[in-house]
């Protein structure tokens, strides 16, 4: 393939240019030659060598050269006509080998390029091309109404291959969903990985999560002012924005609310609760809290944290014993002490 300036194009520019590719980065050629990022691909895949030299370009080396020239000599001093049949047959049989193992090696390449992928996308460089796809809403909008047209993530449900299709995950409400269009439920889910959402939602905590597609490209930014408050390390309106009061349905009847314990009733609308405060959720705030609690319990103990043992008072067990069988004052406590009544 060749590009309109007559530069021939990449088989990675080729691949995320596909329908469908469009939540793939396109990985960097010295990612792919660093040896250290394919660690372990090599069991994978199928048809290794052949697959990484169709993703970088290489053109195929031909183990059997020097036994072909071997072959060309011979041919030629037995005579040119049959070595032509010859060299004929044996160039036909290597073209029809080459071009069944083609398809294979083509689905080599793109398992290969999918689990480099998974790779690339949560180093620094892939991380923040992936950042400037999503900052222009490349990867869609949560199809969940009340989260209205929120920015998405691509993420996988596994990292291994063939077990899942890819899935978007909304920062706005935590859920993930199918994609809506159908040419995307055919890309494997393990070639994001489980790692992708998570990882850049911690390396790019300043994106404003309430800002919609359209705000974000009428606007001159996306992030978050300086002076926004924190809590537990995030901004507070990036925690859930589109949960809580005024962001679940609500079923009704005749615009009477539907009752929980009724058998259309609305089912486990607590995961989607989000409590009006949020500054409730301050993890901070909650220990501070457990530790005066604590403190308060501990005024019996003394410095070691250790219970103030009760001392035996003196005089003889035997005739502490005695009387108080004789209905003495002291009795024997629960945990064999006495006590004084």
């Amino acid at each position: 393939m060749s590009t309109s300036s007559g530069v021939p194009e990449s088989w990675i520019s080729s691949f995320c240019a596909l329908l469908g590719h469009e939540y793939f980065a396109e990985v960097s050629e010295e990612f792919i030659e660093d040896d250290f990022n394919l660690t372990g691909l090599q069991t994978q895949v199928t048809m290794y060598k052949e697959a990484l030299e169709m993703i970088l370009d290489v053109e195929p080396e031909d183990d059997d050269e020097d036994e072909d020239e071997e072959e060309e000599e011979e041919e030629n001093e037995s005579g040119l006509g049959d070595g032509q049949e010859r060299m004929g047959g044996r160039e036909r049989r290597h073209h029809s080998r080459m071009a069944s193992d083609l398809s294979v090696i083509e689905s080599s390449a793109e398992m290969l390029y999918g689990l480099i992928h998974q790779r690339f996308i949560c180093s620094r460089a892939g991380i923040q091309q992936m950042s400037e796809k999503y900052e222009l809403g490349h990867f869609g909008a949560c199809p969940r109404y009340n989260c209205e047209q929120a920015r998405t993530l691509p993420v996988g449900l596994s990292d291994i291959p063939g077990e899942d299709t890819v899935k978007l995950f909304c920062p706005s409400c935590l859920d993930v969903y199918v994609p809506p269009n159908s040419r995307f439920q055919t890309v494997d889910g393990a070639f994001f990985g489980r790692t992708f959402g998570a990882l850049f939602l911690l390396t790019f905590p300043e994106y404003d999560l309430t800002k919609r597609g359209s705000d974000v490209l009428s606007s001159a930014t996306s992030r978050v002012p300086e002076d926004e408050p924190l809590l537990n390390g995030m901004y507070a309106k990036n925690i859930a924005p589109s949960l809580g009061p005024g962001h679940i349905y609500e079923p009704r009847i005749y615009g009477f609310r539907v009752s929980e314990r009724a058998r259309s009733g609305p089912r486990m609308q607590w995961l989607r609760d989000r409590p009006q405060d949020i500054h409730e959720l301050d993890e901070e705030q909650l220990y501070q809290q457990h530790v005066n609690e604590s403190e308060d319990d501990d005024d019996g103990m003394n410095v070691n944290g250790r219970a103030m043992a009760r001392r035996r008072p003196p005089g003889n067990p035997r005739r502490r014993q005695r009387q108080n069988q004789n209905g003495s004052p002291m009795q024997m406590s629960t945990n064999g002490a006495e006590s004084e009544l």
